[in-house]
């Protein structure tokens, strides 16, 4: 799906996503990668199957206010462990498909919000 948010400002905008990859600005993702206003990584669990409490040090590394954690095509809730060291360290955790985990993030960075996107492909 494509879609587009017009910007004034040179914040990370995620321009389109598929279960292949996300556009990032004019940047084509075809992994799993973290993404904040002004950074973006790659990052290593390819499959929400893969997710464990060590991939989150990268998230934990951009002091997030809220992480918006994009399932991949299905909406999948964060297990246990996930959601436990997210509030450990009092950072607000959100489990969605990929879809509105990318719209959502739009939103967040366009108000000026600490957010970052964690978002895994399948």
């Amino acid at each position: 799906m494509k879609f587009t948010l017009d910007s004034s400002s040179d914040s990370n905008l995620i321009r389109g996503y598929s279960p292949a990859g996300v556009r990032i600005g004019d940047q084509e993702i075809h992994g799993s990668c973290i993404v904040t206003a002004d950074h973006f990584v790659s990052w290593e669990p390819a499959s929400f199957a893969e997710l464990r409490t060590d991939h989150l040090e990268k998230i934990f590394a951009l002091a997030p206010d809220v992480v918006l954690l994009g399932t991949g095509m299905t909406h999948r809730f964060a297990p246990p462990e996930i959601r436990s060291a997210f509030a450990a360290r009092k950072i607000g955790l959100e489990a969605m498909d990929l879809g509105a985990a990318c719209r959502t993030f739009n939103i967040l960075v366009q108000e000026e919000r600490k957010v970052a996107a964690a978002l895994l492909l399948r």
